[in-house]
């Protein structure tokens, strides 16, 4: 399992998705779920990921080979806006389910795979895509500006309680933190390192791009803190008056 969130605010954007994959209790593997594709001054495009594993990756290998090769057909490189590109995702998803997806379904095995696309390029907004198994897609709007994959319920609630449109990169940056401990609190499927890039917007480059591991001083501050904050909150409730 895996859990991804990115969301796109009025100072720019957020992404982050771990990178554990398990495949029983004693096979667990680590591989980032994160693709960037940036053109300095053109374009910074980001993919997050999340089921089967096989499958997330030919698709985006099928992305990145017809993005260099020299023929005119629609790429990464030269769509000239995000939802080109959500376009171009959500076919190589179909084009490689529709090849693989029969024969893993012979051995019982899912299928499934949604993405996250993300980023800005020159002369547009930017724009964020929730990418379905099938293909289809939505993009992020006002009301709802934050997309989640994989194992999302645990992250939720504290997404949902501090994020809006004009919160600042840096408190967006913090509540992610706090939505994947949260997460792998709860759930052992999800864990370190989380991939996590903060896209400021109009920059049209990654500035800030970190993996952060299990040692990370600031990931070990939040996680002590918030859960000592949680239970001093919980202690400072009155209690029932019922009876």
């Amino acid at each position: 399992m895996t859990y991804c969130v990115a969301m796109s605010l009025d100072a720019g954007m957020i992404f982050a998705s771990d990178s554990r994959t398990n495949a029983g209790v004693d096979q667990i593997s680590r591989f980032s779920k994160m693709r960037t594709f940036v053109r300095v001054g053109d374009r910074v495009i980001v993919m997050l990921s999340s089921g089967n594993l096989s499958i997330t990756q030919n698709a985006i290998n099928i992305l990145e080979q017809r993005g260099r090769s020299a023929g005119g057909e629609l790429n990464l490189w030269n769509a000239s806006s995000m939802f080109d590109v959500a376009r171009l995702l959500g076919d190589v998803l179909r084009e490689v389910k529709t090849r693989d997806g029969p024969y893993l379904l012979q051995n019982n095995i899912d299928s499934n795979a949604n993405f996250i696309v993300g980023g800005q390029i020159a002369g547009e907004a930017a724009r964020l895509f929730e990418v379905y198994s099938e293909g289809n897609f939505i993009e992020a709007t006002p009301d709802t500006c934050y997309f989640q994959i994989g194992e999302s319920k645990y992250g939720k609630p504290v997404l949902d309680r501090v994020l809006e449109r004009d919160t600042s990169l840096v408190d967006a940056t913090k509540c992610t933190i706090v939505s994947f401990d949260s997460t792998m609190r709860s759930n052992i499927s999800v864990g370190l390192p989380i991939d996590l890039v903060v896209y400021e917007v109009n920059a049209l480059t990654i500035r800030l791009q970190r993996r952060i591991e299990e040692t990370d001083p600031y990931f070990q501050m939040v996680h002590a803190q918030w859960g000592a904050g949680l239970r001093r909150v919980f202690a400072e409730l009155p209690a029932p008056d019922w009876t």
